[in-house]
């Protein structure tokens, strides 16, 4: 093999940019800036525009360190499953010892300019969020219980915690209501997610509920968990970040999505096979456009109770 044939083969072994940003879960991260964008924009008290932007940019930050350390502590299984293997450390782009370094000098330089760019409030939410994705989830409960998911949900539900405390400096219950649409979203979200990726999951030694309790559980489990979204999610619009309009999208989204989960639950394992579990596939899309549209709908609440016309 000639130097030149060496030099390119070193040269495309090297990580990239576009490597460390993957790093991050970029399609993770946007959630967590959009919803702790709602949380920051809904709050009563008005936030600068340059501090604003400077607590939304350190929480993704924080928010995407929290990505790198998941995937440096996961490489292993990464390498297992069909769904994650592209992923910069078993793809061989980055070494695991660089993911650490790199999520937790990211976390602490996220956590410290919070601080100081917003309150120290919000920095201590982010600082425990990201404790609270990388030990107590990823190390501590992902390998280890089939409720992995339902505890470690409260680690993607702080964000608009986070966004509401940038601008008033504390916690209140719209904060905690914003919180909690999206801890009893996460389990029928990743439960449906689970259920046509069951064989990855398997094969990786998680113990996904699909995995440890079977899919017909699993379904039921789904429904349950819908039916006690949809009150929490309504009553958000009885509060001083609701309105008409996210009542009305609300109450319209937690019909279409109980309907999807009474479906799933219906459904035999037969039918799921024969169609390559497509009935799952789409409930997993719908919930990605459920989320999406109550804070959007909390956001334009926020909106037109800015110019004189939102809130009841």
């Amino acid at each position: 093999m000639s130097d030149a044939s060496l030099n390119t083969t070193s040269y495309e072994n090297e990580a990239g940019f576009g490597d460390f940003f993957a790093l991050l879960k970029p399609r993770v991260m946007s959630l967590v800036v959009f919803t702790a964008f709602v949380g920051l924009l809904v709050a009563p008290v008005p936030v600068h525009p340059i501090i604003g932007f400077a607590a939304i940019l350190f929480i993704a930050i924080g928010g995407g360190a929290s990505g790198a350390l998941n995937m440096w502590w996961e490489a292993d299984v990464d390498a297992l499953m069909k769904r994650t293997r592209k992923r910069p450390i078993p793809a061989g782009k980055i070494t695991a010892g660089e993911a650490k370094a790199f999520g937790l000098t990211l976390s602490v330089m996220a956590v410290v300019m919070l601080g100081l760019a917003a309150n120290f409030v919000a920095a201590g939410l982010l600082a425990f969020t990201i404790f609270f994705y990388v030990v107590v989830y990823t190390m501590g409960l992902k390998r280890r219980t089939p409720q992995n998911i339902v505890i470690g949900g409260a680690a993607g539900a702080f964000p608009p915690m986070i966004g509401w405390a940038v601008a008033t400096g504390g916690i209140s219950i719209e904060s905690v209501l914003m919180f909690s649409i999206i801890f009893m979203w996460t389990p029928p979200h990743f439960w449906s997610l689970a259920l046509f990726m069951n064989d990855d999951y398997t094969k990786a030694g998680i113990p996904m509920l699909p995995v440890t309790h079977g899919r017909r559980v699993t379904r039921a489990h789904i429904l349950v968990y819908t039916l006690l979204l949809a009150p929490v999610a309504v009553s958000a619009g009885f509060t001083s970040i609701g309105g008409p309009v996210y009542l009305t999208a609300s109450v319209l989204l937690n019909a279409w999505f109980i309907a999807g989960a009474v479906k799933i639950w219906r459904r035999s394992e037969e039918a799921a096979v024969a169609d390559k579990y497509a009935a799952e596939r789409k409930f997993f899309r719908i919930s990605l456009l459920y989320l999406f549209l109550h804070f959007g709908a909390l956001l334009a609440e926020g909106v037109l109770r800015t110019i004189g016309m939102g809130g009841w």
